[in-house]
């Protein structure tokens, strides 16, 4: 299907949402700086670990490939953090590249009436198509996200239109309202309510800024503001003893347990939570509760050197290995917004480290992404979830 015609049916679609949304945007960025007028944005920003990761992971054609992988699998996550780095390198023609491909491959032509399927990849029979149509919420809450902050940085009406109907779908498809809970982020819209009064969550699908975001630039829907607040819930009472799980269960009436099926661990998807809460801003109401519960990841780097790569989350007892470079990069901001400076250098130093002793494969490179990009302040969130990028902002570019 042609990009030109996919957008004018999004437009379409979107009809009065499009005049909504970017009320609403308008309105959240009121209070902040003026919008960058369209064209006087410089061109990409240098960033040359984006530039890396494109030349590593990015075909041609927009499809973020975890390299390595039997199947050269692309997921809906890995697309959303490329438009994500796009935004803050200011490179709009690999934006629109990938958000194409996402469109036209996951979201069967038209993210504006499809949530993304979350896998795709090379089938047995030798064929390249969907290999989950399920949806993923952690991709579509950043799709929807870096849609909405392209739509105003910009000026960009399509991405604002279609950024408001994922954020939709998102809170229409992939929420429940669970007793003593309320409404809280499913990890996908199929497949994680085990039994009637059971549900299966993964804390690391809930960056509270992308949800405290959304709901400043869509202020319309009230159920943001209770996302939120369930959100808060999840990461902090899944992690009694300083460390969140991967997966945990809540049963009704009895709250959060253990989740068998990952054996309670601490691996490779809760990595990510501490990386989201060393970027909240101080002003946020969970930054500090956050940075004083998960206070034992931070020990366990002081007494260690590193991140471990796996840790019993109902003991607190940490597996033998270390994390790789990309735990390191994501223990960088949440050292620092606890003031543990020598910490957090030492953390990016064992990044390059390990890069220089081996190529980094996908994951690795995206958390590095986040991790250093934040600290190179590439990019930041305010309070209430706003994006600020260097490109545009004389304040965050003088901080660097």
């Amino acid at each position: 299907m042609a990009w030109t015609t996919t957008s004018q049916r999004a437009a379409r679609r979107a009809g009065v949402a499009i005049a909504w949304a970017a009320l609403a945007v308008a309105g959240a960025r009121a209070a902040g700086a003026d919008p960058v007028a369209a064209g006087t944005a410089s061109s990409a920003a240098a960033w040359p670990r984006w530039e890396t990761f494109k030349r590593d992971f990015v075909s041609a054609d927009g499809r973020v490939i975890d390299v390595g992988s039997a199947d050269s699998r692309t997921v809906s996550e890995g697309q959303a953090y490329a438009l994500f780095f796009a935004l803050v390198a200011n490179d709009r023609t690999a934006f629109d590249t990938i958000l194409r491909w996402t469109e036209n491959n996951l979201a069967q032509g038209d993210l504006s009436a499809h949530l993304p399927a979350w896998l795709w990849g090379r089938a047995e029979d030798g064929a390249w198509r969907v290999l989950d149509a399920n949806a993923a919420s952690d991709a579509d809450l950043w799709i929807a996200y870096a849609l909405l902050e392209a739509g105003h940085f910009w000026g960009e009406r399509s991405y604002t239109a279609r950024g408001a109907l994922v954020a939709k779908r998102v809170l229409d498809e992939e929420t429940a309202v669970v007793p003593g809970l309320g409404l809280t982020l499913l990890p996908g819209p199929v497949g994680f309510r085990p039994a009637d009064n059971l549900w299966r969550l993964n804390p690391s699908y809930s960056p509270p800024q992308l949800i405290r975001g959304l709901g400043a630039l869509l202020p319309d829907d009230p159920r943001w503001a209770r996302l939120a607040a369930s959100t808060g819930r999840v990461l902090l009472d899944t992690a009694p003893k300083g460390f969140s799980p991967d997966w945990a269960l809540y049963r009704a009436g009895k709250g959060f347990a253990p989740d068998p099926a990952t054996h309670a661990e601490s691996a490779y998807n809760a990595i990510r939570v501490y990386l989201w809460a060393g970027m909240l801003d101080p002003a946020e109401p969970l930054a500090a509760p956050l940075l004083e519960r998960f206070a034992p990841f931070a020990d366990h780097i002081a007494a260690h050197g590193a991140p471990p790569e796996r840790v019993d989350t109902t003991t607190g007892v940490a597996g033998a290995n270390d994390g790789n470079a990309g735990f390191s990069a994501a223990a960088v901001p949440f050292l620092d917004a606890r003031g543990q400076r020598a910490l957090a250098d030492a953390q990016a130093a064992r990044v390059d480290t390990l890069a220089r002793q081996s190529p980094p494969g996908y994951y690795t490179s995206v958390l590095t992404l986040f991790g250093l990009g934040w600290r190179d302040a590439r990019y930041r969130f305010a309070a209430n979830g706003a994006l600020d990028v260097c490109w545009r902002s004389r304040a965050c570019a003088a901080a660097r």
